[in-house]
């Protein structure tokens, strides 16, 4: 039966993948569909890191104010899959303008900085160096890049794994800071850092995008250690093999189809620049039709939130606040080509925001399907331990049936009648 509801989720996201595609630009049309006959590049992974490339590129140069709030871009994408289903050749085809941005910057910082190095009336620390993407970065490194970079700082991450080892880490602040960067980071709230060695410091808004993959088969850490009950997976959206292409092309991707994808993005970012030196924002305005559809979709969404199981229910929440990111990124998308980010957004682009929308939420449902009655390894034992306490059984029988080791069992056992001892003494 489950594997039945998985192939129907699957069948339905490539429909609505599909009609995503067929929706969007010629250019990145052609992008998305070439890449996939000459680079066997899954459609859907090249597509999610698109998103990513242009979320990134917009930053806080564009807003949109509706449903009672002033909205930005960002977003945050998974993709998931075996090893060697393309995902890094996805993500790496989709940024490579913005790496190559990165490359350039570098540079120039680098020069800078050696001839800062050699006026002593100069201080080091006063070179900044910009940037769009970190990789790889401690939470102090990431915040601190940000702060330098305030229109936008993307998290860029091969297997996403170790940023989800990192937030979940609740045992040092390290763990803690990057989950209130990142919960925070995508409502754009403030960020205020306090340092011991260095300057503080203090942004009045955030924007943090997110692009990582993760294998298949690690899926269930996506569920544990509280992400899930953080509402951090909730912000994702995931991408899993859906296409395949197994026949091997001769030819390469031509380099009109690149050059065509590579000019709509730098455009974008050649237009945010204008806008961040000026330290402003546009805010996009939405067509008078466009406004009526948006607001029945976000209705819609609100009132099939009751009818959804828990877990889905959560999701549905960030649906209607991801709609309002979606309609910007997918707008700017749309007019990259002849620069028109001014033009109004259009009941098409509702459309097509609204299809990306419900295709993510499938994909949602697929990997739920299979992971959300993984259960937590060590709320697991917890739960047992207690339990056994309660029932008067041993801690031999707790051994039998988790096969800990009586040390773990011996040190959870008097942790937990410990607890139990201090509420009998305390009444709470």
């Amino acid at each position: 039966m489950q594997q039945s509801k998985l192939n129907t989720d699957k069948e339905t996201a490539l429909q609505q993948l599909n009609r995503v595609i067929d929706k969007l630009p010629i250019e990145h049309r052609e992008f998305i569909e070439q890449a996939f006959l000459y680079k066997r590049i899954p459609k859907e992974y090249l597509f999610s890191s698109m998103l990513f490339a242009f979320s990134n590129a917009a930053g806080l140069a564009f807003n949109l104010k509706a449903g009672g709030y002033t909205n930005y871009g960002n977003l945050y994408l998974a993709l998931i899959g075996s090893r060697g289903d393309s995902k890094s050749p996805a993500m790496s085809l989709a940024t490579g303008v913005l790496n190559s941005n990165d490359h350039e910057a570098y540079e120039e910082f680098e020069i800078k900085k050696k001839e800062m190095q050699s006026s002593e009336a100069i201080e080091e620390e006063t070179v900044d160096r910009k940037q769009l993407l970190v990789q790889n970065s401690t939470i102090e490194a990431a915040m601190y890049a940000h702060f330098k970079n305030p229109y936008s700082i993307g998290v860029y991450v091969d297997e996403i794994v170790s940023l989800l080892d990192k937030v979940s880490n609740k045992n040092n602040s390290e763990g803690s800071q990057w989950n209130t960067f990142l919960l925070q980071g995508y409502t754009n709230q403030h960020i205020d850092i306090s340092r011991k060695t260095t300057d503080s410091y203090r942004m009045k808004a955030s924007y943090p995008t997110i692009l990582g993959s993760i294998q298949t088969q690690l899926l269930p850490k996506l569920f544990a250690h509280g992400n899930l009950e953080s509402g951090f997976v909730d912000r994702i959206l995931f991408t899993p093999r859906l296409t395949t292409n197994n026949k091997l092309s001769k030819s390469r991707l031509p380099d009109e189809t690149i050059n065509n994808y590579e000019k709509s993005l730098k455009n974008l970012l050649y237009y945010r620049q204008h806008i961040e030196g000026d330290r402003e924002s546009l805010s996009l305005n939405l067509c008078s039709d466009a406004e009526e559809m948006l607001h029945v979709h976000v209705q819609n969404l609100i009132i099939k939130q009751q009818q959804l199981p828990s877990i889905h229910r959560e999701y549905n929440s960030k649906m209607q606040i991801n709609i309002y990111k979606l309609i910007i990124v997918l707008h700017l998308m749309v007019n990259a080509n002849d620069s028109g980010f001014q033009k109004p957004i259009t009941v098409e682009t509702i459309d097509l925001a609204m299809c990306v929308n419900e295709f993510y939420f499938t994909n949602f449902k697929m990997i739920t399907s299979t992971s959300v009655n993984v259960v937590d390894d060590k709320i697991f034992k917890e739960i047992l331990i207690k339990k056994a306490i309660s029932n008067g059984a041993t801690q031999t029988d707790v051994i039998s049936i988790t096969r800990m080791s009586k040390s773990q069992a011996s040190k959870l056992w008097h942790k937990y009648l410990n607890e139990l001892d201090m509420k009998l003494e305390t009444g709470n």
